[in-house]
């Protein structure tokens, strides 16, 4: 399963910009710095957008992340004096303006040309381009893609998508751990992700994390979700197979492998989730939204596969069988579905 299986067929703009910022690349952080550049800058109405001034809230992010995690240059083969003089930047070495011109020159020609790379080629839809003056960019155009996508419902998840990706990525370079070691934990009380390593790591939101590989959309109906605090239709994290079923289930029922994002209806409205086991069939939905970070060299990808299995098949058995002892301990209800569903989105 590749980033085009999480595509699907007919992908939307959400969909395109959700595969470059998941299942792209991500040795280096700069993609993301790029991203949360794009959609700060993309309001402000301009199309034509000069290296100097996208420079600007570039290297902001990548001051503020580095400030969290310095760990950027284990990533790379060589230094990059982009992020040398952030570095120097944040030891009070250089001025910002120094820092600003440095981006300009610098820091950016490598993202710009690599961000929409997805599966070693293109996507078909680019959220800018590049203006060349010579054999180098002078500045980047935004495209239509880029407006009609920041008007849609799922704009306002986006942001908190890309951080919660690059802060997972950063925490696994921060603590020294392989990312085919690193244990993703959860904490219901304050639905967060954390890594328990010599100390208690928090890392992000539980539900930033999840709702990509979602597609901004309920696990059980399809229907639009938000994960912004506050905000009318702010999801539900639930658990597929039930709390009630800690004792019986061979996996952590706080398993990532286990969490699903569900509209507030699903969940726990009338006719809801509650503590009853869904039917059978979203099973296959549980299985492909696992794979989905899983191939995207996720973090919680690793995490998953230490929780249910280091192959694909394996990970389908582990499922089933959770399933099949869910059915037979009649300890829940088996078979909710929701009372209505929208198109599949995964």
């Amino acid at each position: 399963m590749s980033a085009f299986n999480f595509l699907g067929d007919a992908p939307s703009l959400d969909d395109y910009w959700r595969g470059i910022v998941l299942f792209g690349v991500n040795v280096a952080s700069y993609k993301f710095a790029l991203a949360k550049s794009l959609l700060e800058l993309a309001p402000g109405g301009k199309t034509l957008i000069a290296l100097d001034e996208l420079a600007e809230p570039y290297a902001r992010h990548v001051l503020e992340h580095l400030r969290l995690c310095d760990s950027q240059s284990q990533q790379t083969s060589a230094p990059y004096p982009f992020l040398e003089a952030c570095r120097q930047y944040n030891r009070d070495e250089i001025s910002y303006d120094q820092l600003i011109g440095i981006t300009a020159k610098q820091g950016l020609e490598v993202v710009l040309k690599k961000f929409h790379n997805l599966n070693s080629s293109a996507t078909p839809v680019s959220f800018f381009r590049n203006e060349r003056l010579g054999s180098r960019a002078r500045a980047i155009v935004l495209t239509d893609e880029l407006f009609r996508m920041l008007e849609g419902n799922q704009a306002q998840n986006l942001p908190a998508e890309i951080e919660a990706r690059w802060r997972l990525v950063e925490t696994a370079w921060e603590l020294g751990i392989s990312r085919n070691l690193i244990a993703v934990d959860y904490d219901a009380e304050e639905s967060l992700l954390f890594v328990q390593s010599n100390r208690r790591v928090n890392i992000t939101s539980c539900r930033s994390a999840l709702n990509g590989y979602q597609k901004g959309k309920c696990f059980y109906c399809f229907g639009e979700i938000s994960i912004i605090s506050g905000a009318e239709g702010l999801t539900d994290v639930d658990h597929f197979f039930p709390y009630v079923l800690r004792n019986a289930m061979k996996q952590p029922i706080d398993g990532v492998w286990n969490l699903v994002l569900a509209c507030v209806t699903c969940n726990r409205g009338v006719c809801g989730k509650f503590a009853q086991l869904p039917h059978q069939r979203f099973l296959e939905r549980l299985h492909k939204r696992n794979e989905f970070f899983i191939n995207s060299h996720h973090p919680l990808g690793e995490t998953i596969k230490l929780q249910t299995g280091k192959s694909e098949t394996h990970r389908r058995s582990c499922l089933i069988g959770n399933y099949n002892i869910a059915k037979t301990g009649r300890l829940i209800n088996s078979n909710w579905q929701p009372v209505f569903e929208y198109p599949p989105a995964f």
